[in-house]
């Protein structure tokens, strides 16, 4: 048998553990006979799984046939590409032919005898979600790892006027919380602020436990202390799962830690620490070093005001580096991060 965990992002793996919950929450708004929502944001810090469960979703949707579902690459013309792959469904493409719609001026179809050619692109695809209505079918569209970005600021507001034409249209987007939050904040694009954003907690404890249990017939308590080894971190479940699977022979859990660092760091904790400000990294490494939870004593040691230290705390919580769950402390979230933030310097 190979091994069950990748190292890969945005790949579902053979072993994950699902979101249940959110997942459901999704799905069931979304096929409701009157969504209260057709667009969901999916965020997180990098390897939370966002990927993961917007393929879930996006897979759950498609095995309705009353349902299409694409996924669009952000960094293309998002439109050009929707009006492509719409044209392209040959079920659809027939339909299109026979409502006599001329799409030839984007290069789709050949030029219809009688028909006036479509020349916007927007107008384009309202016609085409058109059909789709009449048709009695939905169509959800997919984007990973949205940006504040040209591309998707034109997309967002056709996608805006698409719902108030009624049309029969949902969005899922995954994105950093600070790209998102950047584009919800464009002056166009204020509707977004009305789309739920979901934010991915940590994976569920016992669920980490059973998984390891049931893949490598550990103990009770070999496998909760992987579990507490990952801190529920969905890319560090996948990085020691894959570890030990591949050392298991000959090595202790203990002994494969060094490479589990080094996989955490190369892969995700570098990028993070590059992203974050210096006064951001001043608060994670006191925290580090001296191990001190309680908010109001890491504020002092800093000498911070306690105004400006809420400001700092609730962007690392944005960020996912830290917990802020229980009250008056705080924690870091990510698994032997303050290994990593030690070896620094500031």
């Amino acid at each position: 048998m190979s091994n069950p965990f990748t190292l890969s992002f945005g790949k579902k793996p053979a072993q994950f553990i699902s979101r249940i919950t959110q997942t459901n929450e999704i799905v069931e708004n979304f096929r409701a006979d009157v969504p209260s929502n057709q667009i969901y944001m999916l965020t997180g810090v990098r390897g939370s799984g966002k990927t993961v469960m917007m393929t879930t979703v996006s897979n759950i949707i498609a095995e309705d046939n009353n349902w299409i579902t694409l996924e669009l690459n952000p960094a293309r013309d998002l439109l050009q590409s929707l009006a492509a792959k719409l044209y392209g469904i040959p079920e659809l493409h027939t339909l299109f032919l026979k409502a006599k719609f001329d799409f030839s001026a984007f290069g789709l179809g050949v030029s219809i005898e009688n028909a006036a050619p479509v020349t916007d692109i927007e107008t384009a695809i309202s016609l085409m979600l058109g059909v789709l209505k009449e048709e009695g079918k939905r169509l959800l569209i997919t984007i990973d790892e949205a940006t504040n970005s040209d591309n998707i600021r034109v997309f967002a507001s056709s996608f805006q006027i698409f719902l108030r034409q009624d049309y029969p249209v949902f969005l899922l987007m995954t994105g950093l919380y600070d790209n998102l939050y950047d584009l919800q904040n464009e002056k166009s694009l204020t509707f977004l602020y009305r789309a739920p954003k979901i934010v991915l907690d940590p994976l569920n404890y016992t669920a980490v436990k059973k998984h390891y249990m049931d893949i490598f017939g550990l103990s009770v308590q070999d496998a909760e202390y992987m579990a507490l080894l990952t801190k529920g971190y969905p890319f560090a479940f996948q990085v020691l799962g894959y570890l030990y699977w591949e050392n298991r022979e000959h090595m202790t859990i203990e002994e494969i830690l060094p490479e589990y660092d080094q996989y955490l760091e190369e892969y995700v904790y570098s990028k993070i620490w590059s992203e974050m400000s210096e006064l951001d990294k001043k608060i994670v490494y006191e925290m580090s070093v001296s191990g001190e939870t309680k908010i109001k004593n890491i504020r002092e040691k800093l000498g911070m005001k306690s105004e400006l230290f809420s400001v700092y705390r609730d962007r690392l919580k944005r960020k996912g580096v830290v917990n802020t769950q229980e009250y008056g402390h705080l924690s870091l979230a990510l698994p032997r991060f303050d290994d990593f933030v030690k070896a620094r310097l500031i």
